[in-house]
């Protein structure tokens, strides 16, 4: 590799983080325990259709109404002249063309891995994803918040505010992300204590999406903030100790 990978990354307000979107933390997180040089180029939300086209990476979803939609995050290699979005095909491409690097998606593993990443969904994520929609809204520079409150309440059919409002509301669904996450640590002690991670002892996409997640509500909601001082207590302390595994590879270039 004769020059880093740029990732493309959306910027938050965080002095401490910049970076904070859980889709393209799932990459940082990748790129730097491959040990790969990286440097990111940071892009607001309306820019980021424009930007892919541009590069010629492909829509990675659709629309509610069909049409095509561009994500980030997306990397660009120098060093093959190579173009990837979406997580899990960023992982794929660094495992291929990096093999002397830690894999994060070791060979035979990736339908285990999926699997656990929808039953992560499906436990966690929708619960997560309400206590802190509205702090991701403001933690974005204004051109990028405008159009993340408007596409997202328009999806939703509701004000921002009114999707966890303080009280029994916020409640319940702190309650729900309880649970969802003791669900999960009962996977993960199915290892019997061999290793801190779903597979074990080796860090894998799995766990870096677990991570990315988790890392989403550390920044934009604050570490003092209840759902992270709550998070971080469950389970014996499991989270906050998890999360320490993945300190050395918060790297925010």
């Amino acid at each position: 590799m004769t020059e880093p990978i740029v990732l493309y990354d959306i910027p938050g307000k965080n002095p401490q983080y910049k970076a904070w979107s859980p889709s393209t933390w799932k990459t940082r997180f990748a790129l730097a325990y491959k040990g790969l040089p990286f440097k990111t180029e940071w892009v607001e939300y309306p820019d980021i259709e424009g930007l892919c086209k541009k590069l010629g990476a492909p829509p990675t979803q659709k629309k509610r109404d069909g049409s095509p939609l561009y994500t980030v995050p997306v990397i660009y290699d120098p060093s093959t002249q190579t173009v990837v979005e979406d997580s899990w095909k960023i992982a794929r491409y660094l495992d291929k063309t990096y093999p002397d690097t830690p894999r994060v998606i070791p060979e035979n593993t990736g339908g285990l891995q999926a699997a656990y990443m929808s039953a992560f969904e499906n436990a966690v994520s929708g619960h997560l994803y309400d206590l802190v929609v509205l702090a991701a809204c403001n933690n974005l520079n204004p051109r990028s918040e405008e159009f993340f409150r408007t596409t997202r309440e328009k999806s939703e059919g509701k004000k921002l505010e009114d999707i966890a409002p303080p009280g029994e509301e916020r409640e319940k669904l702190l309650r729900a992300m309880y649970l969802g996450l003791n669900r999960v640590a009962s996977w993960f002690d199915k290892n019997e204590g061999n290793g801190p991670f779903i597979t074990g002892t080796s860090m894998t996409h799995a766990d870096i999406a677990t991570a990315s997640r988790l890392i989403w509500a550390k920044v934009v909601l604050g570490e003092e903030s209840e759902v992270w001082r709550a998070v971080v207590s469950w389970n014996g302390g499991r989270w906050d100790q998890y999360m320490k595994h993945f300190e050395k590879y918060e790297v925010l270039t």
